[in-house]
Formats: C-alpha cells, sequence, structure tokens
C-alpha cells in the first residue's frame, strides 16, 4: 500500500466543460474502471502474500529500494517476489480470505451500475487468477462474473508439473529423438515435495518493463467502448477511472473523470500537478459523485451534447506528461505485481508498451 498523505485542504478540481463541436448532439455512455489494490480492497494481495508465504516484508523493502534506484525493472522485482512463493494456490488465497478488508460501499457501488447499465472493469498490475478468486468470495460468482478483468494471467502449477514442462521443452528444442534428458528431469522434478508450488505471471505486455502498461489497456479500451457506443445512436463513451497510486497515471491519463482516494499518493500527485480529480473516501462518495453527473449532464443537455464536465482525451494529463515528463517513471506499479504503488521518481520508464492484448472488453 502506499504511504498515506496529509489530507490537503484546497478543494479539489474538476474536470472544465469542453465545447469541442464534435461531441455536439451526441449522448454519453458511462464506462467505469478501477484499480483493484488499495482501491477496492484496503490491503495489497501481493503483499499479503509474500509477506506469508514468500520472500518476507524485509527481502520486499529491499527490492522496492532497488526498484526505485533504477537498479531493476517492474518485471524483474515482481518476478523475483513471484516466484518466492512456493505454496498451493488455495493456501494463498485462504491468508488472503482472512486479511483482506473490501471497501464497505465496493458492492453497493457495483450493484448501482448494474441497474444502470455502467460497465465496470477492473485495471490492475496483479494477476487475473488471484483477483478472480477473491471477487468471487467477497461478491459471490455471479456478480463477480459481471467485472471484466484487465491484468496479467499466471501459472501456477505443482512444482513436478513445472520441472516436467520445462524438461519437455528443452528436449524438443534440442531436438533430442531419445528425449532421455527431458524424462530425467522430469523424474526428478516428481520427487518434490508435493506442497512445493510455482507462481509466474504471464505478462500481458510482455516486451515492457511494466508487464502491464495500463495506458495501452486503457486506450485499447476506449477504442472498444467507442465501437461500441457508435451503435447507440452516435453515442460517445465518458471514461471514468478510480484509483489511489502513481502507479494509476497511465490509466487515468485516459480518463474523462478521475477520483482518487483520499490522502494518498495520487491525489498528492494531481495536487502537486493541477490535475482535475474528485476526492474519495469510499465508493458511496464515487456512486454521489457519478449520479450527480448523469443528473447534471440530463439538466444542461436533456441528454444531448456534449457532457457538462467532459474532459476528452484527458489532454491535461498529456500535456503535463509530454512536457514536464514527471509521470514518466510513475508507470510501474511497486514490486508487488499485485499492486503497491510506487513514488513517480522510482519506478520504469514509461512509453513501453507491447503487442495488442488479446482481449479487452468495457462489458460489465
Amino acid at each position: 500500500m502506499p504511504s498515506a498523505v496529509s489530507t490537503p485542504t484546497a478543494p479539489n478540481g474538476k474536470v472544465p466543460p469542453t465545447n469541442n463541436p464534435e461531441l455536439a448532439g451526441k449522448k454519453r455512455k458511462i464506462v467505469c474502471f478501477s484499480d483493484f489494490d488499495g482501491t477496492i480492497f484496503m490491503q495489497d494481495t501481493g503483499h499479503v502474500l509474500f509477506d506469508t508465504y514468500g520472500c518476507g516484508a524485509a527481502r520486499r523493502a529491499e527490492l522496492d529500494a532497488q526498484l526505485k534506484s533504477g537498479e531493476r525493472s517492474f518485471k524483474d522485482v515482481s518476478e523475483e517476489m513471484w516466484a518466492s512463493l512456493k505454496v498451493p494456490f488455495d493456501d494463498g488465497f485462504a491468508v488472503m480470505e482472512r486479511t483482506l478488508e473490501m471497501d464497505a460501499d465496493f458492492q453497493a457501488f457495483h450493484r448501482y451500475c448494474l441497474e444502470n447499465d455502467i460497465p465496470f472493469n477492473v485495471i490492475s498490475a496483479g494477476l487475473k487468477p488471484i483477483l478472480r478468486r477473491v471477487l468471487d468470495r467477497f461478491l459471490g460468482e455471479d456478480e463477480s462474473a459481471r467485472i471484466n478483468i484487465v491484468a496479467n494471467d499466471a501459472e501456477i502449477t505443482p512444482a513436478a508439473a513445472a520441472a516436467a514442462a520445462a524438461a519437455a521443452a528443452a528436449a524438443d528444442a534440442d531436438n533430442n529423438s531419445s528425449r532421455e534428458g527431458g524424462d530425467g528431469a522430469a523424474d526428478g522434478g516428481k520427487n518434490e515435495k508435493e506442497s512445493s508450488w510455482r507462481w509466474r505471471p504471464v505478462w500481458r505486455h510482455d516486451d515492457s518493463a511494466l508487464g502491464h502498461d495500463k495506458a495501452i489497456s486503457m486506450a485499447e479500451a476506449r477504442r472498444e467502448a467507442e465501437r461500441a457506443c457508435a451503435g447507440e445512436d452516435g453515442a460517445v463513451p465518458l471514461i471514468v477511472f478510480i484509483g489511489d497510486g502513481v502507479s494509476d497515471l497511465p490509466a487515468a491519463r485516459e480518463a474523462d473523470v478521475l477520483f482518487a482516494r483520499r490522502g494518498l499518493r495520487l491525489e498528492e500527485y494531481c495536487r502537486e500537478h493541477g490535475i482535475a480529480y474528485t476526492p474519495f473516501d469510499t465508493f458511496a462518495d464515487v456512486q454521489r459523485e457519478i449520479q450527480h453527473i448523469k443528473e447534471e449532464d440530463e439538466a444542461a443537455t436533456g441528454g444531448r451534447g456534449a457532457p457538462a464536465r467532459f474532459n476528452p482525451r484527458a489532454n491535461l494529463w498529456r500535456r503535463i506528461s509530454n512536457n514536464s515528463n514527471p509521470a514518466k517513471p510513475a508507470l510501474a506499479a511497486s514490486p508487488a505485481a499485485a499492486g503497491e504503488k510506487p513514488d513517480p521518481a522510482a519506478a520504469a520508464a514509461a512509453g513501453q508498451g507491447g503487442s495488442a492484448p488479446e482481449e479487452t472488453t468495457v462489458s460489465a
């Protein structure tokens, strides 16, 4: 989790109105995206796992320092921490089930989204199987299934199976017709303790130092939302992002309306750079503001025209990022691939994206 900062005393900014003629006569379709660790859940799923079953808090702090100094990339540090886990997935989930605390008003907010046909998506630097299992447990499988998760995948397998697969792959690569070397390695793997498991991230953007470049995923999600809206009588998407730390900046730059958890690093960064945002303490605050935006737009436009607080393509974010470059290092999450957010001066270089994700949808 990021360190808390003092709650600001000055009022938060508001997304300014726009007179963009291209938006005239068009309806808005609200699409929500949210960070997971520190936003939907108060704790960090990766930290819970690493501190309990993996490298431990002390080593995690060392790796965090290496990331902040630029000595190692986010992806490199994350791979070491995930590799430190040797327990079955169910054991890891059990400790998360005991430890994690969901935002008290998140479930009510998600149901509000469902009732109002507002797609809700999670975008995270964590591992999708973990996030899905946690949502299944805290929301129920039916409701969880209505949330699209944009995150890294994972291979969580017994060490013996992983060793056998690696041996088979090596044998194939060497064109070893007898495959004796592969069989021997696999047999050796089978002698390992049954409780020894392997956790390996499958990065969404493997050629990026970030593993998952949220800016790429959000840009693709916006394009998908625009395509989906095109069939709704020329509607345009209104992208909402909800986050807590500076690793959320890549996604936030793609947003039209930004919510930052009060007192944490994302809000601090917004205040430092004059970024329009709305602070929140719980998702009840987010729900009230979204409802207000809906009512405000309806009253001002009769359901048509530019939203009263629409910020097309978040140009202010891009101008600040391009001119001063402070957000560039902040595009990596902290060493817990599941999500702590480092200081902007401390992360991997930005703008390193990968190939297009296999699937990015915006339907709840």
